[in-house]
């Protein structure tokens, strides 16, 4: 890779390398901590979230970034109670990973142990006075953990080639390994986000339908950015996902029930409002749908008694399909020829005069003194003098 590196004269933030480099921060969290570290002192006392609106991150993603910046040291929260009653949360921020008893400090306005102060509680009258006693005998020591030193380069000026890092692993580096252990142990513990899912809905999954449900769940986040899904994720939903496929629903339409009709205030939680919908919109097995059709349909009448025909001819019985029916068929047919001969022979007795042109209705209409107007073209108006 071929690199060609600008620094900038004016208007840039400094940044430690071991922030920009964190194996296990998120990008969110590194341009969280370099957009608040940039701002002027009078715009940083104001929550994290708001900050975090400003760069337009989402809840699922805030929430990611502070959590990996609590967790390694570089946000710490204390709830503290006030008069009548209150309670505020005060939050302190920092570009280097303070401990628990540094945070401390920095809350009391005293510099945490090497670190300058931070925030608006930074008061210089509250800062120790040096001590004036003798150094400790000995010889000088190196440095034991920590920071980095630099090679090829002088201090103060910007140079294209990044220092040499001394890699050295600290009692403070395998606590944050412990620590993240046992947070995912207590978020794969947590029954709120919808994990404790109901052992009936799921009956022994195909292998091949979870792998394609896992397939859907992390085609998702090319739908909508607020469905993202990590591997670990899909893969505790696959199972229920893959009920889904199981009860004949295809890919497709799994997806478009998963994406669609979304909240309007968004999603704060992929992983919880995925499993709520997956449990709560499951479709019925092909039985119980064929149950529920034949159910819903409406139980036939019971057929209707024989009944005495009305029609001409001896009398007989016949079944009627309603019950105005009065006639049988052939009864009824019959009767309906002997009623269109009788009408046919009438109007050949006596026919109908034909009806005049319309010209001469209209011509007699103005001769009786009315004023019948014709189709247009045809004729003019006629008007009674």
């Amino acid at each position: 890779m071929l690199s060609h590196v600008i620094p900038p004269p004016r208007g840039y933030t400094k940044a430690p390398n071991s922030l920009v480099r964190h194996p296990r921060l998120g990008s969110d969290a590194k341009v969280l901590v370099l957009y608040v570290q940039g701002l002027p002192e009078e715009d940083r006392d104001k929550a994290l979230g708001e900050h975090a609106r400003a760069l337009r991150m989402t809840g699922r993603a805030y929430q990611k970034a502070k959590s990996d910046l609590v967790t390694h040291g570089y946000v710490h929260e204390k709830r503290e109670s006030l008069d009548a009653g209150r309670w505020r949360t005060v939050q302190v921020f920092s570009n280097e990973p303070l401990t628990a008893d540094q945070a401390a400090r920095v809350r009391a306005g005293v510099p945490a142990d090497g670190y300058g102060n931070v925030g608006p509680s930074a008061r210089p009258d509250a800062w120790p006075a040096p001590s004036t006693h003798s150094p400790t005998v000995g010889e000088p020591t190196g440095r034991t953990a920590g920071g980095q030193l630099p090679a090829d380069e002088e201090r103060g000026e910007d140079s294209s080639h990044p220092p040499t890092e001394v890699t050295v692993e600290t009692e403070s580096e395998s606590q944050e390994q412990e620590q993240e252990q046992e947070q995912e142990r207590e978020q794969e513990q947590d029954p709120g986000q919808g994990r404790d899912l109901d052992p009936d809905l799921v009956q022994d999954p195909d292998p091949a339908e979870v792998l394609l449900a896992e397939r859907v769940l992390l085609s998702l986040r090319h739908q909508t950015r607020e469905l993202s899904l990590g591997v670990r994720e899909a893969r505790k939903l696959g199972a229920l996902a893959a009920e889904w496929l199981r009860r004949g629903v295809s890919a497709g339409d799994l997806r478009l029930a998963l994406s669609s009709a979304l909240p309007e205030g968004g999603v704060r939680s992929a992983f919880g409002f995925l499993a709520h919908r997956l449990v709560e919109k499951l479709p019925p097995h092909p039985e119980e749908a064929a149950d529920l059709l034949v159910a819903a349909e409406p139980a036939p009448s019971p057929p209707l008694l024989p009944i005495a025909c009305d029609g001409p001819g001896g009398e007989h019985m016949f079944r009627p399909h309603a019950s105005w029916v009065t006639t049988c068929g052939p009864c009824h047919r019959e009767q309906q020829r002997a009623h269109w001969a009788d009408a046919l022979a009438r109007a050949e007795a006596d026919p109908e005069p034909p009806r005049p042109p319309w010209r001469e209705l209209v011509a007699a209409e103005a001769r009786a003194g009315g004023g019948v107007e014709g189709p247009p073209g045809y004729g003019t108006r006629a008007t009674a003098t």
